[in-house]
């Protein structure tokens, strides 16, 4: 009973802030990649501007390394929505030599969409980019307030965040100004799930426990992928596997899991005692690798 009263507080608070945006901004954009948390923000938006469509597209930074059972899930909710999508690549931004490839053991495109992203929000003038990330996911995130002011570069200032008394959010920007706005930023990953499992949200299969071709890596299991380095003495293997993140898939790990229900997932993630996170070999770069490319303008 408990737990249903906090989801219920929950998305009431996530509703209120998505209208706010509504009422605040001008040109707001929801940042939707696929994955569970942008699945349950498109499912607050339905519910907040009910019975009209949701009244802003949905944008997709698109590294190419993605995983395809995302994009397909992707392509399949926006088509039922009705709803407009914009897709930019990170595959642009390298060509056009605005960022550079990586390459060897650790190497990804998770940092370079940060450059594809600030480009999207000049070209189409969005002054509010509406983002799934939550305090709980990590230390950097938890800094961050609902309404996150970005300058004219795109950039975050840690130390100079606006506070946020009770239900007030301050959408009051300068030129050149935007603002990331996280609605479920109160929300643990328990909350997202047992939200899903209440809403009867469908989410990729990828989430759900499935043999895949995979190797060992520093403890942590990846995808047999071209897009994914691996040593000739990495081998692969089929494991039962599912993943708790669903970032690009060169570095994001999948977890040893037999979880083939949302309910078995939900279980499974009151047991344990690893972060979501903890799979994501991009914050393992250095202690304060999500803070440094939130201040160059990442999501």
């Amino acid at each position: 009973m408990t737990e249903k009263i906090q989801i219920n507080a929950l998305e009431n608070e996530a509703i209120y802030i998505f209208r706010e945006v509504a009422a605040q901004f001008k040109k707001p954009v929801l940042l939707f990649s696929g994955g569970k948390d942008s699945i349950v923000l498109v499912r607050l938006a339905q519910k907040a501007f009910y019975p009209a469509k949701i009244p802003f597209p949905l944008m997709h930074i698109d590294t190419g390394h993605n995983f395809p059972e995302t994009i397909a899930f992707r392509d399949k909710l926006v088509e039922e929505l009705g709803v407009e999508l914009i897709v930019r690549n990170v595959q642009d931004s390298i060509d056009q030599g605005k960022v550079k490839e990586e390459s060897g053991k650790y190497s990804s495109r998770n940092m370079l969409q940060t450059t594809t992203l600030l480009d999207a929000i000049e070209e189409f003038k969005f002054d509010a980019c509406i983002g799934g990330a939550r305090r709980d996911e990590e230390k950097a995130r938890a800094k961050e307030r609902i309404f996150s002011v970005r300058d004219d570069f795109g950039q975050w200032d840690e130390k100079n965040q606006r506070p946020e008394l009770f239900d007030m959010l301050n959408g009051e920007i300068d030129f050149g100004q935007n603002v990331r706005v996280f609605p479920i930023s109160n929300w643990t990953e328990l909350d997202v799930w047992t939200y899903i499992e209440r809403e009867n949200l469908e989410i990729p299969s990828i989430y759900f426990a499935h043999k895949r071709q995979v190797f060992l890596r520093d403890g942590l299991i990846w995808t047999a992928s071209e897009h994914v380095y691996r040593e000739d003495d990495e081998l692969v293997e089929e494991r039962m596997v599912r993943f708790r993140t669903v970032g690009d898939m060169s570095c994001t790990a999948a977890v040893d899991s037999y979880a083939t229900t949302i309910s078995k997932v939900v279980e499974e993630i009151r047991d344990s005692s690893i972060s979501e996170r903890g799979a994501r070999i991009d914050d393992k770069r250095s202690e304060a690798a999500m803070e440094e490319r939130k201040q160059q303008g990442y999501f």
